[in-house]
């Protein structure tokens, strides 16, 4: 009979190819592709240019100098000293952008201009010593203000040396509408004029990157500087800094980088003397130095040599007090930036996890005057195209007729001719060509096809394995049915190793217990633990047994006293106990655990019973430290008594496994009010959120902040109008778990700014996520939302959210107010209480029921 088509091995890798090629579409292997880069990079070997020098603001110079920020005329003198040793160009990393004045300076000032109103400055009619000390006087005043200014200071030595380039700051993003104001000359006459636009090297049209908004030196500053350049941070998806603007847009305005600036201060140049190639390339004299679309630049990283840095680095107190010859830097680029811990941010870099600016700096000069980059060629995409094809070919047409060895030493052999390829297009020519596609492709396609190959031909063996084995499977049931336990044992130990046997074993060392053979049980939990040691409750069952065991051989005790409670998804002879609680079924999953629906024997109270399995999710030696903070957090959500939060009634352990007993509600949480198609009326809405906000209010007061507002946390039954906010105190237990915050308490849409930030939170926080889930439920959909996590946590850190409204147009004003506010960044802009918000809530309500009683 023909073989199906869909069932031959090339249909097969066809398949395999198209599947693994979309995952790769996803962006699914970036992370791979970021670490070749990477690697690329550490292993290209190239001499950074001797031309680039860096005193760094280290923890000596701050230890000696004092705190920062220093006195401006620390930074003159600085200047002063470099431009004595003949230093040419002298690069300041440092953001001048307010004045900065002395406290003592503006009594001066005050003095001066009382002097200058008054008719001490004018002694005509004193005597001739009366006007001698007025006129010291004034001198005296004049020579206190000029000593305090460090500004002028600064001023005096940005003109003094004349090659001085001061950086400004520009924030990377799309801006709307027009500037607020037009920028000062001494910004503008740094811009580049010159911009070509040939459509062969720029077919998709792209331009530098845009920026919303912009710090630069102040006037007195920067009208004296030599130039200003940008610095501005352009790190990937993983945070990494591999590639550096060094063109950046300004409503249509382009300015150069501060590295850009520095190397044509080197090279005697001026911003006119750039030419801008649209998505390809800039030129600056007789350098070009290659780009990407957005013109980035990809710098190359130089790598320490026999112990010494690349750029030589000095401390700035050294060098300030002479122990280092100002000679040392003549003819050099010389960057003066903070690498002292506290004083800036690190960045990750390719070579460094850890690296200053002003180090990432001096790589970026260094890559621009020596032209060492990476680019992309401009024939990636037909080659990656030809190779992702070869291998495709390689995988659907010949891997499948190839034996095993021959085809495993092959795939090797293409593998390390990527490698290669990789290795030596990155070190011997400084070109990137993207292969992880290819590279997971070829690696995938051979395992998965190659295992298809091996169950093929083992399906004939598995077959008769099969058959025998569901003989004594089935002979082994229907001896256990029978009664005859030792005789089902037999039968089942000769069935494979999988986890259905496992469960046929489980079920039948039960019956062992049922029967108080605990000895037989533990033989049989033993032949389990040798195929899976780790299999559900395992160890404890053995110790279990164990003990039963010798409580039986030295009858001492019945088996109903052998240490060790039944656990919960035992079926024992007693009914599962937590602590004083019969647990009757399983409610559902939480965070770190289940729940269960549980009674208390005792005053027949049905309640609900939330478990944490803390030795599972916390290191052991952090384990009893969880625990203590475990039940002070319970001790103190059980003190809240609001009508609006669940009541809880206990709280202990048992065997490492944590639980609270609590209310049992007959609702369900608000998640399902969330989604577009079922939302609540707006009025229900804010009638749930007002409730919610004075119940967070109650607890504010009470010193309890939840930390996990959310839908999920907030249940509700809507035939009662009844409302509860569920798991205060458990968000703070979660936050050492093993599993990290962002798995346990799952996405960061409803956490604050300052909570995403690691800062400590109070109620406002709680309120912000309120405000979230606000938005969520008279909209449908929440606020803030990402590709990926990172993005996410910065758009709610940075970015306004939508207008509810925008979304919504019905929405009453009065709704997008109470939102926008609950939603401020600033913990001072919100609202300050859970009672502000409810009451701003009720007046919502009021304006929307008078207005249908008008209509």
């Amino acid at each position: 009979m023909k073989q199906a088509f869909w069932k031959k091995d090339w249909f097969a890798g066809l398949a395999i190819c198209i599947v693994i090629l979309s995952l790769g579409k996803t962006g699914l292997y970036d992370g791979l592709e970021r670490a070749a880069y990477d690697f690329g990079v550490r292993a290209s070997e190239r001499e950074p240019s001797n031309k680039v020098a860096v005193i760094a603001i280290d923890d000596t110079s701050i230890a000696n100098i004092g705190r920062w920020p220093w006195p401006r005329d620390i930074h003159a003198e600085m200047h002063r000293i470099l431009h004595e040793g003949g230093a040419k160009v002298i690069g300041q990393t440092t953001f001048f952008i307010e004045p900065q004045i002395d406290p003592g300076l503006r009594y001066i000032q005050q003095l001066l201009k009382f002097y200058g109103s008054s008719s001490l400055a004018q002694p005509a009619q004193a005597p001739a010593l009366l006007k001698q000390d007025i006129n010291i006087l004034g001198e005296k005043l004049l020579q206190a203000e000029t000593d305090l200014n460090t500004d002028q200071k600064l001023a005096d030595s940005l003109r003094d040396t004349g090659n001085v380039v001061l950086s400004m700051h520009m924030g990377i993003g799309i801006p709307h509408g027009k500037p607020d104001t037009s920028l000062p000359g001494y910004i503008t006459r740094n811009q580049i004029e010159s911009v070509k636009n040939n459509p062969t090297t720029n077919p998709n049209n792209a331009f530098p990157l845009p920026v919303s908004d912009i710090l630069y030196p102040i006037e007195i500053l920067g009208n004296i500087a030599d130039s200003i350049g940008v610095l501005a941070a352009y790190p990937d998806n993983d945070g990494g800094i591999r590639s550096e603007p060094l063109v950046l847009d300004y409503y249509n305005q382009l300015y150069p980088s501060l590295s850009l600036q520095l190397a044509l201060r080197s090279l005697n140049l001026t911003p006119r003397d750039v030419t801008v190639n649209l998505g390809d390339n800039l030129q600056l004299g007789r350098l070009t130095i290659r780009t990407s679309d957005e013109m980035l630049m990809h710098t190359f990283y130089y790598s320490d040599s026999n112990g010494n840095a690349a750029f030589p680095v000095d401390s700035f107190y050294d060098v300030l007090q002479g122990k280092i010859p100002a000679s040392k830097y003549r003819d050099k680029i010389v960057l003066i930036g903070a690498t002292a811990v506290g004083v800036g941010d690190t960045m990750v870099t390719p070579i460094n996890a850890n690296m200053a600016p002003v180090l990432t700096l001096a790589h970026s000069v260094s890559s621009i005057l020596n032209e060492d980059f990476f680019i992309e060629p401009e024939w990636r995409t037909p080659a990656l195209a030809g190779i992702t094809l070869l291998v495709a070919l390689y995988i659907m047409l010949v891997l499948p007729r190839l034996k095993a060895g021959v085809s495993a030493t092959l795939t090797l052999l293409l593998l390390a001719t990527l490698f290669i390829t990789h290795y030596v297009l990155m070190t011997s020519q400084g070109l990137w060509l993207q292969l992880a596609s290819p590279f997971v492709l070829l690696i995938a396609g051979h395992l998965l096809l190659t295992t298809r190959r091996y169950l093929t031909t083992e399906k004939g063996k598995m077959a008769l394995d099969a058959e025998s084995a569901e003989s004594n499977r089935m002979l082994g049931l229907s001896l256990q049915g029978q009664g005859q336990l030792d005789a089902a044992f037999d039968k089942f130990r000769r069935l494979p190793k999988s986890p259905e046997t496992l469960e046929l074993l489980y079920n039948l060392a039960l019956d062992f217990e049922r029967k108080r053979q605990f000895n037989k049980a533990g033989s049989v939990y033993q032949v389990m633990k040798d195929i899976d040691p780790k299999f559900r409750d395992i160890k404890k069952r053995i110790s279990r047994a164990t003990a039963m065991e010798e409580t039986v051989i030295l009858g001492g005790a019945s088996a109903n006293s052998a240490s060790g409670t039944l656990l919960l998804n035992t079926s024992g002879v007693e009914k599962p106990m937590l602590g004083r609680y019969e647990v009757d079924k399983e409610l559902g999953k939480g965070a770190m655990g289940a729940v269960y629906l549980g009674k208390d024997p005792k005053i027949s109270r049905v309640v609900a019973i939330k478990t944490m399995a803390l030795s599972q999710e916390f290191e052991e030696d952090e384990l009893q430290n969880v625990k203590d903070r475990f039940f002070r957090e319970a001790e103190t959500a059980g003190r809240l008594s609001h009508p609006n939060i669940v009541t809880i009634y206990d709280a202990g352990e048992e065997h490492d496994l944590a639980y609270i007993a609590m209310e049992f509600l007959k609702g369900k949480d608000m998640v399902q009010y969330g989604k577009p198609d079922q939302l609540l009326p707006v009025t229900r809405v804010l009638d749930i959120i007002r409730r919610a906000a004075e119940a967070l209010d109650y607890a504010h007061q009470h010193n309890v902040v939840h930390r996990d507002i959310k839908p999920a946390n907030v249940m509700y039954e809507a035939e009662s109008d009844t409302l509860k906010i569920t798991d205060f105190g458990i968000a703070r237990i979660t936050d050492a778990s093993k599993t990290k915050t962002g798995m346990v308490l799952g996405t960061p849409s409803y956490m604050s700014p300052e909570q995403l930030a690691g800062k400590k939170v109070d109620g406002r926080s709680d309120l912000f996520s309120l405000g979230v889930m606000l938005f969520q439920l008279v909209t449908g959909r929440l606020p803030f939302q990402g590709d990926s996590m990172a993005t996410l946590m910065y758009k709610i850190a940075n970015e306004a959210h939508p207008q509810a409204d925008a979304i919504r147009p019905e929405l009453p004003r009065c709704v997008c107010v109470i939102i926008n506010r609950a939603l401020a960044k600033d913990p001072q802009k919100r609202y300050q209480t859970g009672a502000l918000m409810a009451a701003d809530l009720r007046k919502c309500l009021q304006i929307i029921a008078q207005k249908k009683k008008a209509s």
